[in-house]
């Protein structure tokens, strides 16, 4: 047996990030950018105003008060998506909507809140006079967005290697891009093993289960940024796994559960030996010990890197979260890969009995002592898949720690942040 880091650096050493493609900027969320994005324009483009009011002289207003208002004369109304070129001279005001560029001469915003306009409902119509009330002074500036204030033409405004997130999409569509470069998703083809392995929406034979793995594992996938491809069900026949394996080696990895460990039936590692390379079988954590990794060759010549995960359910998502989802993001062309690790009192006696670091799933919450707290789930068989749907994170037993006792703090690697207000 390997320890985690060791293996998970062999695994990373095989990998690296993938060609660029260029596609619109919602279909790039949480892939990385590959050059930087320049602005071709200013943002804004013109001096706006950033409320509803009155575009104003401000030096018109000094003084004023609610007891001893300014009255200005309206010479127009402005709504956003117009431009008025006439100036404001002094002793004029122009109503104008949030957005619209400022007049010329105007250099100060009067909101409607500070002014005699009557208050309406929103289904109401606006009261329009040829005169307006100021009720306070106001000063130069004042809620003025001025021109490139935001965004100047020709900044890099987001810089390649960052992951494009809903923020970027925004800043991104605000200078009229339609298409970004980026490094490709992953494709990861995902097969199970196993003559007892049934499809869900098929009847269930006695003896048989349904496959679960396949569709946790996609999930895993498509949520760290891959395109997960199933491949169905391969029988434990060396024959049926073999043209399997060979569906799958048009992806950039290949993903199997189940066939890895020491029964009669396993017949991944014998296929991975004939088929392909084998790197290491086994790692020193639990769950997860029997994880197969190595390489196949597909008929272009490619080596396709293949991730043997073991059969039981929370085993596969477990080793799938710990070396699939790095790799994925070498792919992607990410470096965060790697997950907070808090520290958090365990509520309950973690035993750790045989040598291997435990990764039990636990739940973690804030403590009214302003500490993490950390609940098993449970049970922590790893047939029991219902303890990863309560977990938001792994507790981390080292190898050499043969239980850690209520009380005592602990390292928990957190999956998410739910359930931990």
């Amino acid at each position: 047996m390997i320890p985690v880091e060791e293996a998970r650096e062999r695994i990373l050493d095989y990998f690296s990030r993938l060609e660029l493609e260029r596609v619109s900027p919602i279909d790039a969320l949480g892939q990385v950018l590959a050059e930087d994005i320049r602005a071709p324009f200013d943002i804004p483009r013109r001096d706006n105003t950033a409320m509803d009011g009155y575009a104003v002289h401000a030096e018109d207003t000094t003084g004023a008060t609610e007891e001893n208002p300014v009255t200005l004369t309206v010479v127009a109304d402005l709504a956003a998506g117009y431009v008025l070129d006439t100036p404001v001279e002094h002793g004029q005001a122009v109503r104008i909507m949030t957005g619209a560029p400022m007049p010329p001469g105007a250099d100060s915003i009067v909101p409607f809140e500070e002014t005699d306009e009557p208050l309406r409902e929103p289904t109401q119509a606006a009261v329009k006079a040829e005169t307006v009330k100021v009720l306070k002074a106001a000063l130069p500036g004042a809620n003025i967005r001025y021109r490139a204030e935001d965004i100047t033409e020709n900044d890099v405004v987001i810089e390649a290697g960052r992951t494009v997130r809903p923020s970027e999409v925004g800043v991104i569509a605000s200078i009229g891009l339609t298409e970004i470069p980026v490094y490709r998703r992953p494709v990861v083809a995902i097969l199970s093993t196993g003559d007892e392995i049934t499809a869900p929406g098929e009847p269930l034979e006695p003896g048989h289960i349904y496959d679960a793995n396949a569709y946790s594992v996609a999930a895993q996938v498509r949520q760290y940024g891959g395109i997960p491809k199933l491949l169905g069900i391969a029988r434990d026949t060396v024959e049926d796994l073999t043209a399997k394996v060979r569906e799958g080696l048009d992806a950039d990895m290949l993903v199997t559960s189940a066939g890895v460990s020491r029964g009669d039936f396993d017949v991944v590692k014998d296929v991975l030996a004939r088929e392909g390379d084998v790197n290491f079988w086994t790692v020193r954590m639990k769950p997860g010990k029997p994880l197969a990794f190595g390489a196949f060759t597909a008929p272009d010549g490619r080596r396709v890197p293949h991730l043997g995960l073991p059969g039981n359910p929370v085993s596969s998502m477990v080793t799938f979260e710990l070396f699939g989802r790095p790799a994925m993001f070498k792919m992607l062309g990410r470096r965060d890969w790697e997950r907070p690790v808090i520290r958090a009192v365990t509520h309950d006696r973690v035993v750790n009995t045989d040598g291997r670091r435990f990764y039990a799933r636990c739940i973690v919450t804030k403590g009214e002592d302003g500490r993490w707290h950390a609940d098993l789930t449970g049970p922590q068989g790893s047939g029991i898949l219902t303890s990863m749907s309560r977990a938001n994170g792994l507790t981390i037993i080292p190898e050499d720690v043969p239980a850690a006792e209520p009380g005592e703090e602990i390292d928990v690697m957190m999956l998410d942040w739910e359930h931990a207000p």
